[in-house]
């Protein structure tokens, strides 16, 4: 059996490998990015299987030590996650295994000792960071047949294969091939009422080489203490998991939605979702955040304009505060996953624009005002106040203020002795501190520093060439930064 019926899109399923479906004890759903049990359409995949082969499904969810930049902070907001996982399936038919490794290479064999008792895999599709070489690597070692399904955005990242350097294109495009798409839903709780046969566990051959995780044990004060992880880079206020994102969502509707078109780029006005962590993590839907939202505005689709007129706002025809929303959530963040999932070197510098290489190029011998090093950087110890209390909320919340993300990044190109080094500075802090870091967003914000997704702008100045520049004179007076530099500044503790 190669095909199924399935309520999932053909064009979000690709098969990673040509083994085929076996005659195995149950279907194993690899919950590597989507982490969560609501409005997932690899679950939905891996359900479908379950339903077509009358076989119990498995929920296998590992998280590796020796990961980039692992750390404490990344650690616990991904096993709150786990938790919420455990304590949703506790009580359902479908089988659920947390793996933590110990050390790095303890989890080496465990997914291949799942697959040999396994009929069919379903795996996530994201395309970013290791995942990608991961799942290849699976491929081509796993018996069965593996499966990776994009739950990732409302437009599926392989609808029209089309790369795009310029939100207004992608705009356009989205405009366009979305109306199309908007039927196709993962469901919101599709674990309610599966009529599948009871998972009774795995065998001791498994567990025993590879027990299952003591979450509680592990989320308790220095339960991280023994693992080969990062501990200077401590867990962050906020809280991960399926519950805690939900909250955040309603708080957003509830309190701020109404002041997002006005207040999201106010360092004082706390207007922003703050949902980017949980949506890295897959904690949350964009799925769930559009059905809240278009439920707050009494929107159906037919309000949407029939022409494709590329404007980030009337197109929806939902309110200012609305659109806008929809327009970062929507058309920056599914620009950026397209991005990724179809250009390789996505990190790498070469993938900037041929014109902002070369106007960086042509100003990479200019002298620079200030030149600092990566640890004064991380130190946020340079003479510029307001850069350092935007570093000092990277390094103590997790996140910079969104407006105040694209000062931090042009100023470390002014700082650098070249564009090269700047870029590796950014992705080293972002990465290393920033909860959504490591995702398509997060590399779309770095590199728009650098002329992504952007055009050239005049006059051209000395470093930046026709980067657009920022200043942060102009950027205190734009956002009264002083209650923020208050907060986060040389007197604030990091930690």
């Amino acid at each position: 059996m190669s095909e199924i019926p399935s309520r999932v899109p053909a064009v979000r399923v690709r098969v990673a490998n040509d083994a085929a479906v076996a005659d195995g004890d149950y279907v194993l759903y690899w919950m590597i990015a989507n982490r969560r049990t609501r409005y997932n359409f690899a679950l939905d995949r891996a359900l479908d299987w379950a339903r077509a082969l009358g076989k119990p499904l498995l929920i296998f969810e590992a998280l590796r030590c020796g990961y980039p930049w692992a750390s404490d902070r990344l650690h616990h907001f991904v096993l709150e996650g786990m938790r919420d996982q455990a304590a949703a399936l506790s009580a359902g038919p479908v089988g659920y295994f947390p793996y933590v490794e110990q050390n790095e290479g303890d989890g080496s064999g465990l997914l291949e000792a799942l697959a040999d008792r396994a009929a069919v895999i379903v795996t996530d599709e994201f395309p970013c960071f290791f995942l990608p070489r991961m799942v290849a690597a699976a491929a081509g070692t796993v018996s069965v047949r593996l499966e990776s399904v994009d739950s990732n955005g409302l437009l599926p990242i392989y609808a029209g294969e089309r790369i795009f350097h310029r939100a207004v294109d992608f705009r356009r495009f989205l405009q366009k091939e979305l109306p199309s798409h908007l039927g196709d839903r993962p469901l919101a709780d599709p674990l309610a009422d599966v009529d599948l046969p009871p998972w009774h566990g795995l065998p001791e051959s498994v567990t025993r080489g590879w027990p299952a995780a003591d979450l509680e044990a592990l989320l308790a004060p220095g339960g991280l203490a023994e693992l080969p992880i990062d501990h200077e880079v401590p867990p962050v206020s906020d809280e991960g998991g399926a519950r805690a994102a939900a909250k955040r969502l309603d708080r957003f509707l509830d309190r701020r939605l109404r002041r997002y078109a006005e207040g999201r780029n106010r360092v004082t006005d706390r207007a922003t979702s703050e949902l980017s962590a949980h949506l890295h993590f897959g904690h949350l839907s964009t799925y769930e955040i559009f059905e809240e939202v278009t439920r707050s505005e009494e929107w159906t689709p037919w309000d949407v304009s029939p022409k494709a007129t590329a404007s980030r706002s009337g197109w929806w025809g939902m309110s200012p505060e609305a659109e806008s929303f929809l327009d970062e959530l929507l058309t920056w963040r599914e620009l950026g996953y397209r991005f990724c999932a179809h250009v390789p070197d996505y990190d790498r510098y070469e993938s900037l624009p041929e014109w902002a290489r070369k106007t960086l190029g042509e100003h990479e011998s200019d002298a620079r005002p200030y030149l600092y090093d990566l640890e004064t950087f991380e130190e946020a110890d340079t003479h510029d106040e307001l850069w350092n209390a935007a570093q000092r909320e990277l390094v103590r919340d997790g996140r910079i203020h969104n407006y105040l993300r694209m000062l931090w990044g042009k100023k470390i190109l002014e700082w650098t002795p070249s564009p090269r080094v700047a870029l590796e500075v950014m992705i080293e802090l972002n990465n290393k501190y920033a909860l959504d870091g490591r995702n398509p967003n997060s590399y779309s914000g770095i590199f728009w520093c650098l002329g992504r997704f952007d055009r050239a702008w005049g006059p051209e100045r000395p470093v930046f060439g026709k980067i657009r520049f920022m200043s942060s004179d102009s950027t205190r007076r734009k956002l009264d930064a002083k209650s923020y530099i208050a907060e986060y500044g040389r007197q604030a503790s990091l930690f």
